[in-house]
């Protein structure tokens, strides 16, 4: 009696299930490109925002009589509040929702840059420059959860790889274009004009993005927060991947940092222009974050991974040499292996994390932007004692223990949502 009462109700569980699965987006459909064109320009227009001071330095040194570390607080002001809200607007997200948060997020960032040249003196910049990065944090940290929920599983990979060669393009943009605007203008009209590009991306993003479907609201409170932090944290997976975000950030700005101070030194003598110039070497990132991903979707990230961080390492020993050549085709190569790399982890956090994703994704990207604040910052003692050489062996050492612990999540056996 029993299998007959069950059985009418083995195809309904069925047709759901293929109904779940087919409400996906998926690869070639108008919702796939819309979706992938509007987190392409939030992840320009965030990374854009961002970093397009970083040139600017200098000019706000005299602007302001500031030192050069004083100067660099307009940076790293906002990534410090970006880490710190990654923890607030993951959760906030898993509550209301993904798109209204990551609206929010992008037309507030916007706002807060146009309104930056208007500030009176430089605390009130760095005031308003600490609420970008504030505002930032709430696409930053949703993005993620929001492809890993809405995407079909066999085309995140590609899906995540489009939205960080956004967020690659948008580093290398904010700093190219504001660093030609300020040969020209005044450094308030360069920002002005990155505020107005980011609201009119913060527009498109809100007409093109689709609306969720398969978000399930999680109710704000600390004991769901506790709920899910020991979720992750009890994973087989996420702390590992979570380890990988800080030591792979942390090696690419300690490049990226101190590279310039050498490149400004003899034997090579390079203009402040020609160095700024190198991050265009960021463009090899939209090329294999993309290529990564569609290398997952085939062979599995575990089996791509690992490759990638090998690929940092080589670029790294290349910078190692006496020869420009080298030195530059070292730096390409880093640049390709750490945005494959990040793209991987970031879409592996995604399908690890079957509950509160939101938060799974603000505690991956919080030790991505801590180990760029952490390893960034002692790259100048090694900097300071032991030149390039130091530098050099302090990322070798951060990426030796990405690839050990990268070997070791090669081996977990792949995470099944419950259904």
């Amino acid at each position: 009696m029993n299998s007959l009462v069950a059985s009418p109700a083995q195809p309904a569980n069925a047709a759901a299930t293929a109904t779940e699965t087919a409400s996906h987006i998926e690869k070639g459909s108008a919702r796939f490109r819309r979706t992938n064109w509007a987190l392409f320009a939030g992840g320009f227009a965030t990374f854009a925002l961002l970093y397009c001071v970083q040139p600017m330095l200098p000019v706000l040194s005299a602007a302001f009589a500031l030192s050069a570390a004083q100067s660099s607080l307009v940076l790293s002001v906002s990534t410090i509040t970006l880490a710190v809200g990654l923890l607030v607007t993951g959760p906030l997200s898993d509550a209301i929702g993904r798109k209204p948060v990551m609206v929010a997020a992008l037309c507030a960032a916007a706002l807060c840059t146009l309104l930056s040249p208007l500030m009176p003196n430089w605390h009130a910049l760095l005031a308003m420059r600490a609420l970008v990065g504030l505002s930032l944090s709430g696409l930053v940290a949703v993005a993620m959860s929001y492809l890993s929920e809405e995407i079909h599983p066999q085309h995140l990979g590609l899906a995540m790889g489009l939205y960080i060669s956004g967020n690659a393009l948008g580093g290398m943009s904010g700093r190219l274009v504001s660093g030609v605007l300020v040969d020209f203008v005044s450094w308030q009209a360069a920002v002005a004009t990155l505020g107005g590009l980011a609201l009119l991306a913060a527009l498109l993003f809100w007409r093109l993005l689709p609306d969720s479907r398969h978000f399930r609201p999680t109710p704000l409170s600390f004991a769901n927060l506790a709920s899910g932090l020991r979720l992750h944290l009890t994973d087989r997976g996420l702390p590992w991947l979570f380890l990988e975000a800080f030591l792979l950030m942390g090696g690419f700005v300690t490049l990226f940092n101190y590279i310039g101070y050498r490149l400004l030194e003899a034997p090579y003598h390079l203009s402040l222009t020609l160095v700024g110039l190198l991050s265009v070497v960021y463009l090899s990132g939209t090329y294999s974050s993309t290529q990564a991903g569609l290398l997952a979707d085939r062979l599995g990230r575990h089996r791509v991974f690992w490759p990638s961080i090998l690929l940092m390492l080589a670029g790294l020993l290349l910078t190692l040499f006496a020869s420009l050549l080298l030195i530059l085709l070292g730096m390409l190569l880093f640049a390709f292996g750490f945005f494959a790399a990040h793209s991987l982890a970031s879409s592996w956090v995604g399908r690890r994390a079957l509950q509160a994703r939101g938060q799974a994704s603000s505690l991956y990207l919080f030790s991505y932007y801590l180990g760029s604040s952490v390893a960034g910052t002692l790259g100048g003692f090694f900097w300071q004692h032991g030149g390039w050489t130091g530098v050099g062996l302090f990322i070798a050492a951060l990426l030796a223990v990405a690839l050990t612990v990268a070997l070791h999540l090669s081996r977990l056996p792949p995470k099944q949502p419950q259904v």
